[in-house]
């Protein structure tokens, strides 16, 4: 998918912000949740969520999503990980 139709997307679906954004390589966070809902397009590298103990790896041109306060460990792979990414709180 095309990164500035996916901003598209995300923006007419009602996301607060939309942004480029990137983690580095070997990066590794435990169980977390955010206050927000995520929805991802990976540009480049890799990352792999675990939720609920299954684990999903997400190269370039995959999206990801995870709802408000879903608990997931990240592990970034060994080139990093970029990706556009749409962010929306609750209401």
């Amino acid at each position: 998918m095309d990164t500035a139709d996916f901003e598209s997307a995300l923006r007419r679906e009602g996301f607060d912000e939309v942004k480029a954004s990137s983690l580095p390589a070997g990066r590794l966070t435990t169980d977390h949740g955010h206050p927000f809902e995520v929805r991802a397009l990976v540009t480049s590298g890799e990352i792999t969520l675990t939720v609920q103990g299954v684990a999903s790896a997400y190269r370039k041109g995959d999206v990801f999503a995870l709802p408000i306060q879903c608990p997931h460990a990240e592990s970034v792979g060994p080139e990093g990980v970029s990706y556009v990414v749409g962010r929306r709180f609750a209401r």
